[in-house]
């Protein structure tokens, strides 16, 4: 996936249609001069509706469709003739879009099923004809019900990727590097910080023509909970990862306090993040020799760890089965 053409956050202005207002109609035939009211109901306004798509991976083209205009209910008619309903539109999303008010941050809901249907957007209802007004003191009501106005106001669609193994780490720590070598990825990839502006995603191949899906989250700093570096736009897509691959360069001064970094960030922007499996990578491997690792060892977090180098091609199996264990939790590898 080409990084340019991946958008996660887009705001969208979603109109529903009006309803159609009820008839004040009166049964008039030939023999039957004072017929009784007749007015048929208008019909439903038009709604906004999302549908999950597990075909589509980012919001892009949504990115130059900024108004979505459902359409009107028509007036209902003589003869008990409900009028027709307005025409819903259809807003196709990645799974893992979230919905929120913009106005008032509120989120709707989560798409999360392939063709789930959820409306953003409700149609105005239909009003009623003078038919649902008659009574035994007022046998000719020459009144009906007005159609109710649809609804209109900005939405915002964020996208958190959906993938079994979230990547997480500082900047330059060999993330966009490991997913291109054990994917077909195309990460960009560079020597200097905030290289992936984007997610990236790779289908990662396993023994036995198994597979999971890998996700290059964008580069943490300390204080992303709080927005910096772009933070709050990055984190999010974690949320979704069954399982955070923690990356840490070899010639980190400090692993430990690195990793611990690393887990307050997603402690303080969702507690919840802490739930979830853990792995941790000392990238750039190929610069340690047995004896340092040993002595590296004895000051590492009390989770599964693996030492890998992306480009002397060194540990990447022994972390793959690893990974995979893990998410299957079957002790199977």
């Amino acid at each position: 996936m080409a990084s340019d053409n991946f958008v996660d956050y887009v705001k969208i202005h979603c109109t529903s249609g009006n309803g159609g207002g009820g008839s004040t109609h009166f049964r008039r035939e030939k023999y039957i001069p004072k017929g009784g009211p007749d007015g048929g109901d208008g019909g439903r306004g038009g709604h906004v509706i999302i549908r999950g798509n597990s075909q589509l991976w980012t919001l892009l083209h949504l990115k130059f469709k900024k108004h979505i205009k459902a359409g009107h209910g028509a007036h209902g008619a003589g003869n008990l003739k409900t009028g027709s309903q307005g025409k819903d539109e259809y807003i196709e999303v990645p799974l893992g879009t979230v919905a929120r008010d913009e106005e008032t941050g509120e989120v709707l809901f989560e798409m999360t099923e392939d063709g789930e249907e959820l409306i953003l957007q409700p149609g105005g209802r239909g009003g009623m004809g003078n038919n649902h007004f008659k009574s035994a003191t007022n046998q000719t009501p020459h009144y009906a019900q007005p159609g109710e106005e649809g609804r209109e106001g900005w939405k915002v669609l964020e996208l958190k990727v959906l993938a079994d193994v979230g990547l997480v780490g500082f900047p330059n720590a060999g993330k966009s590097t490991l997913l291109s070598v054990l994917s077909s990825a195309k990460p960009e990839i560079g020597n200097y910080p905030f290289t992936t502006l984007r997610p990236n995603l790779g289908i990662v191949s396993y023994r036995d023509h198994r597979s999971f899906i890998m996700a290059d989250i964008p580069g943490i700093i300390e204080g992303a909970h709080q927005g910096k570096g772009l933070g709050l736009r990055f984190l999010r897509h974690i949320e979704r990862n069954s399982l955070l691959l923690f990356m840490v360069p070899a010639d980190s001064s400090d692993i430990h306090k690195e990793y611990k970094i690393l887990l307050n960030e997603l402690k303080q922007y969702n507690p919840e993040l802490l739930h979830k499996e853990r792995i941790l990578a000392i990238t750039k491997a190929d610069m340690t020799d047995e004896e340092l690792r040993s002595a590296m060892e004895k000051d590492l977090p009390k989770v599964p760890h693996v030492f890998i180098s992306s480009v002397a091609q060194q540990g990447l199996d022994k972390l793959k089965d690893l990974i995979w264990k893990r998410l299957n939790n079957d002790g199977e590898a």
